[in-house]
C-alpha cells in the first residue's frame, strides 16, 4: 500500500547529523515511494557522502534556492538556523517540520505530537517538532487525562547520550573505554564525563533553578495537551546509555484512576506499548526500547502519595526515533494526507 508520502520530494537539512542521518533511515521504511529524497548539509563541508543502514547517500551543501515549491523539508539542524532559513523557505512555498526549539512557543506555529494533537496542524505550513523528551512523553499523559484528567504531573527523566547528538554518543563510547583503561575521561559533549556518572544538568540554568531542559517538558507538555495551566515539574538528569530517555513519572488525576484502569488506558493508547510484567522481570529499559517505534510503558502502580487519584509508571523511548525523526516523519504524512503539500506547489 502507497504511504501518504508517495511522490513526495523531500529535503533533509542536517542530514549528516544523528537526527538527519535517523530521519533518513526512517523514511526508508516508511515511505519507500518518496519522489526525491535530497540531503543538505553546511555549505562549509562541501558535496560528500555518508553511510546510513549500509547504504551510501550523498549530501550537498545546502543552497536556499534549491529547494522548490511544494518540498517538504525537515530542519534537523540548529535553532539559530531554523530562525534564519524556516520562514523564508515556508515563504517561497515549502512545507517545513523544524526540529529545533525555535518556533515551538510561538502560539501561531503548532507544536505537534500526532497521536495527541494532530488536528492542530491545520493548513500550517511551519510545524515544529518537540523535545524528545516531551515527544515521549505525552502520548501516555494524553491517554490518562481523556478518561480522568490530569491535576497535577510530576517527571524525572534519565536522558541518553544521544540527546547531544553524535558527539555525545561517541563521547559515551570513548569515556567508557578511558575509564577501564585507567585513562582520564573526556568532558566535551557533556559539562562533566558521562561515562560510569550521571549528571543533574541539562542545557541551562534558568532564574527558577530549573534547567532549560526541565522547562521544555513543562511548556511543550502544556501546549501539546491543551493544558496551558496545568501543574507540572521535572528534573532532568543525564545518564550514560545511549539513545533511549527513559522517564519516571507521578500524575495526580482529577478522578479515582486504578492501577488496572490506567494499564487498560494505556495498552490502548496509540504509540505506546505496555511492558509490565513485575514477576517475569519484563519493564521498560533502554536495552529493549531502543530501534523501536513505540514507547514501552511499565511499572505502573498506584500512587502512595496521592492515593486513588495518583498513577506511578516508568517509561522509555528511543530518543532518535519517537524522540525526533519518527515523530516529525509521522507529521509529515498527516500534512501529505490532507493534501498540503499539492497546495504549496
Amino acid at each position: 500500500m502507497a504511504s501518504s508520502l508517495a511522490g513526495a520530494n523531500v529535503a533533509i537539512l542536517g542530514a549528516t547529523g544523528a537526527v538527519g542521518r535517523e530521519l533518513i533511515a526512517v523514511l526508508r521504511e516508511r515511505a519507500p515511494d518518496l519522489g526525491t529524497l535530497t540531503c543538505y548539509a553546511s555549505a562549509r563541508g562541501g558535496k560528500r557522502t555518508l553511510e546510513v543502514d549500509g547504504q551510501e547517500v550523498t549530501v550537498l551543501p545546502y543552497a536556499r534556492d534549491a529547494i522548490t515549491p511544494g518540498t517538504l523539508v525537515f530542519m534537523a539542524v540548529s535553532g539559530d538556523f531554523s530562525r534564519s532559513e524556516a520562514p523564508a523557505l515556508v515563504e517561497q512555498g515549502a512545507v517545513v517540520i523544524d526540529n529545533s526549539s525555535a518556533f515551538r512557543y510561538e502560539p501561531e506555529v503548532p507544536l505537534v505530537v500526532p497521536e495527541v494533537n494532530a488536528e492542530a496542524i491545520g493548513d500550517a505550513r511551519l510545524i515544529a517538532n518537540p523535545n524528545c523528551t516531551t515527544a515521549i512523553l505525552v502520548p501516555a499523559l494524553s491517554a490518562l487525562h481523556k478518561e480522568f484528567g490530569l491535576k497535577r504531573v510530576i517527571v524525572s527523566t534519565y536522558q541518553a547520550a544521544s540527546g547531544a547528538g553524535a558527539a555525545g554518543i561517541e563521547e559515551l563510547r570513548e569515556g567508557a573505554a578511558k575509564e577501564l583503561a585507567g585513562e582520564p575521561l573526556p568532558a566535551e559533549a557533556f559539562v562533566h564525563p558521562l561515562a560510569f556518572n550521571v549528571i543533574p544538568h541539562i542545557d541551562s540554568f534558568q532564574e527558577n533553578g530549573y534547567t532549560r531542559e526541565e522547562m521544555k517538558v513543562v511548556w511543550e507538555g502544556r501546549k501539546i495537551l491543551g493544558l496551558p495551566e496545568l501543574p507540572m515539574s521535572c528534573t532532568a538528569v543525564r545518564v550514560p546509555t545511549l539513545r533511549a530517555h527513559a522517564e519516571a513519572v507521578t500524575v495526580e488525576t482529577d478522578r479515582p484512576c486504578s492501577a488496572e484502569e490506567a494499564r487498560r488506558l494505556l495498552a490502548q493508547a496509540e504509540g505506546v506499548v505496555v511492558v509490565d510484567e513485575a514477576l517475569a522481570n519484563r519493564y521498560p529499559m533502554p536495552l529493549t526500547a531502543t530501534g523501536k517505534d513505540p514507547v514501552e510503558v511499565g511499572r505502573i502502580r498506584q500512587s502512595l502519595v496521592f492515593g486513588e487519584n495518583g498513577i506511578d509508571f516508568f517509561l522509555v523511548g528511543d530518543q532518535l526515533r519517537k524522540g525526533a525523526a519518527l515523530n516529525a516523519v509521522q507529521v509529515a504524512e498527516v500534512v501529505a494526507s490532507r493534501g498540503a503539500l499539492a497546495r504549496a506547489a
